[in-house]
């Protein structure tokens, strides 16, 4: 018999769509999922959408089943979960997140995917993957009870960073975003909010994830002397100027980047991604999380949801994208 699934392409920038593809059928080793949910990463997604990826960094943002190259054809995305219909028994049945682009089947090694907890709702394990990025910043970061800590970005990554942190003891925290509408957010997550021209200074720690040079700028102006600014920002092909010949040696900032595709080991040694994809499906536990996924759509729009969401005009932090029927002949 042969299977068939449906993927979302991208064609060529701006241009999406829907393409047919047959499964394989897989090997003892192997799994078929079925999909469905798959979240769409605002930041990341639309970047490569729009064919904004360097041509320098193509081989550094390849997703682990990405097929296709930048800018385009490419089947691209990273946030899918779904329920093994055929593999080894001790998979068979259950529900898991994959690193697999949006399609409504697919077969991958059974080492790819991670049993969602019984606790934590299908809707709400799309966020695996960003939750998964806090962790390891928050890993990076290594902050201490009682420290004064700035979240600057409430997109995607953001929220999870500060959602997080809000469940560390004596931490003063605070979520800075330029668009008022996030104080919404950030009140569900239980998070204290400001605009970048209210934010609290003197800050042992700023975590940020804006992806813009005003709110970079901004973090580093927070901190306190001797404070470190984390940086989760991926900024694609744009070039991002800071002032570093201000204050920035005599008060002795520090401004560090966080490896998301990989876990340091000076951070965490003996830690492997799959430990890191396990705590964050179990931290997804806590139902606060659901106000990271503001939106849904059907698969069969995906095409046309893209846009919107590269565009801003369906703003979002995680757009959730629901698969129905079989898609399977």
């Amino acid at each position: 018999m042969h299977r068939f699934a449906r993927a979302f392409w991208l064609r060529s920038p701006g241009h999406g769509e829907l393409r047919e593809v047959t499964l394989p059928e897989p090997a003892p080793d192997e799994v078929l999922v079925r999909a469905l949910y798959s979240g769409v990463s605002r930041g990341t997604e639309t970047l490569v959408f729009r064919g904004g990826v360097p041509r320098s960094q193509h081989t550094a943002m390849r997703a682990p089943f990405q097929e296709g190259d930048f800018p385009g054809p490419v089947k691209y995305g990273y946030l899918s979960v779904g329920v093994v219909e055929q593999g080894p028994a001790a998979l068979t049945g259950r529900t898991v997140f994959c690193l697999y682009p949006h399609q409504s089947r697919y077969v991958v090694p059974a080492s790819a995917v991670t049993v969602v907890p019984e606790r934590v709702p299908a809707e709400r394990a799309v966020l695996a993957g960003t939750v998964e990025t806090a962790v390891n910043a928050l890993w990076d970061a290594a902050p201490l009870i009682g420290d004064r800590i700035t979240v600057v970005g409430g997109g995607m990554v953001g929220c999870a960073v500060a959602a997080l942190l809000a469940r560390f003891p004596g931490v003063q925290l605070q979520l800075v975003d330029a668009d008022p509408a996030r104080e919404e957010t950030a009140r569900a997550l239980g998070v204290d909010f400001a605009s970048p021209a209210d934010a609290l200074g003197d800050r042992d720690l700023v975590v940020h994830a804006s992806a813009t040079e005003a709110g970079l700028t901004r973090s580093l102006a927070l901190l306190a002397p001797e404070g470190t600014v984390v940086e989760l920002s991926w900024y694609g092909d744009r070039t991002v100027t800071l002032p570093l010949g201000e204050a920035f040696h005599s008060r002795r900032l520090t401004l560090r980047g966080s490896q998301v595709g990989t876990v340091s080991p000076a951070a965490r040694p003996g830690r492997a991604y799959a430990d890191r994809m396990a705590l964050a499906l179990d931290l997804l536990a806590d139902p606060v999380l659901d106000a990271l996924v503001t939106g849904e759509s059907p698969f069969e729009e995906l095409p046309c949801v893209l846009p919107k969401l590269a565009s801003g005009e369906m703003p979002a932090l995680c757009h959730r994208i629901r698969y129905t029927g079989t898609g399977l002949t």
